[in-house]
């Protein structure tokens, strides 16, 4: 078949490597530069999601963790088994046996692709790691692994594999409108046709429909997730639990700094993507309450948001998980939802759906 896949972030560059590499004629659309968006802006995790078991997404964290696996053998210059700590105080956050019980399934969820075991550290281990570190109230940590990658460098090659195996890359060309009967209509005014249009743009993938006349069963919800990057150096990551609200953040070593986030922020559809100072000031609270040395707006060296397209639930958004909906409309199929980790397996179920159209 000849199928358009529109949005080279990750979903879409993956959905299109795997029909391409089926034998499919694929044209990649995509209204700026690959990789340029959202899919770059993410925490640079390649991960099942840990926080995810507390709300019993037990098959959405598996899956990632086996692609987890995917990604560190496929690309290892630019994915790498990173260590985390996950710091526990008295009287604060989610107690030891509840992140204890959290962990010990990760591992047995990992399987074989385990990254490594978790494991306990007594509290002059974990200062002695991790200089620095405010000491009171801490009881220990817990050490376990995740992946860590350089995300627009990993998709960027994901997106050379994609060409390698034959898909078509129209960077700087923006879909307008798709057709149930596979039609296409770029913003340039071209008048395509092909066999399959695979709606895969991400925060943008609703309003596509939308202006294309094609009603949705799904709504996306749109969350915004901004990071900070200071100067220094870690000798590993941690995950900890913000103090205003015990949500789950990161403190990680990257590219040479110091990366901290992320926030979930409702984001109004067309709005800039920035982080607001609202976010930095979480992020920074966040950070002062761990460590010894403060800092405040000043130590920012930059910062960067992404938009996360999650279905919409009613509630909190913090609530929403990172699962997928698949929908169709005649030839055009579209994908709500997704993760960077798992990308390469909801580009095979994508590339499932549009050989049933055959």
């Amino acid at each position: 078949m000849r199928i358009a896949v529109v949005g080279a972030g990750i979903n879409g560059v993956m959905t299109a490597w795997a029909l391409a590499r089926r034998g499919h004629d694929v044209v990649l659309f995509e209204r700026g530069e690959p990789m340029g968006e959202t899919s770059r802006a993410s925490t640079k995790l390649l991960h099942g999601g840990l926080r995810y078991l507390e709300t019993g997404h037990v098959s959405l964290v598996r899956e990632g963790l086996r692609e987890r696996a995917w990604w560190i053998g496929q690309a290892p210059q630019l994915a790498h088994r990173l260590e985390l700590l996950a710091p526990i105080r008295r009287g604060e956050g989610r107690p030891r046996w509840m992140v204890k019980a959290g962990l010990v399934l990760y591992d047995l969820l990992s399987g074989e692709r385990r990254l490594g075991t978790h494991r306990w550290l007594a509290r002059p281990e974990v200062l002695a790691r991790m200089p620095g570190l405010r000491g009171e109230r801490l009881d220990g940590a817990y050490s376990f692994w995740d992946g860590q990658m350089d995300d627009r460098a990993l998709g960027l090659w994901a997106v050379q594999q994609a060409q390698a195996a034959g898909v078509a890359l129209r960077a700087g060309c923006e879909v307008a409108a798709v057709g149930s009967g596979g039609e296409l209509r770029t913003a340039a005014g071209e008048a395509l046709r092909f066999d399959a249009v695979c709606n895969v743009a991400g925060p943008w993938a609703e309003r596509l429909l939308a202006t294309s006349g094609l009603h949705s069963r799904h709504r996306l919800r749109l969350v915004r997730g901004s990071h900070l990057l200071i100067d220094g150096k870690l000798p590993c990551g941690l995950l900890v639990q913000a103090p205003s609200d015990d949500r789950v953040c990161f403190i990680l070593p990257y590219l040479g700094r110091v990366m901290i986030g992320t926030t979930e922020v409702e984001h109004p559809a067309g709005e800039p993507i920035l982080p607001s100072d609202a976010e930095r000031d979480y992020l920074i609270e966040t950070w002062n309450a761990y460590f010894e040395r403060p800092i405040g707006a000043a130590d920012v060296r930059e910062s960067f948001a992404g938009v996360r397209p999650l279905i919409a639930q009613p509630g909190d958004p913090n609530a929403n998980t990172r699962e997928h909906a698949i929908e169709r409309h005649g030839r055009v199929v579209s994908v709500f939802g997704g993760k960077w980790t798992t990308s390469r397996l909801l580009g095979e179920q994508l590339a499932d759906e549009l050989e049933r159209l055959e």
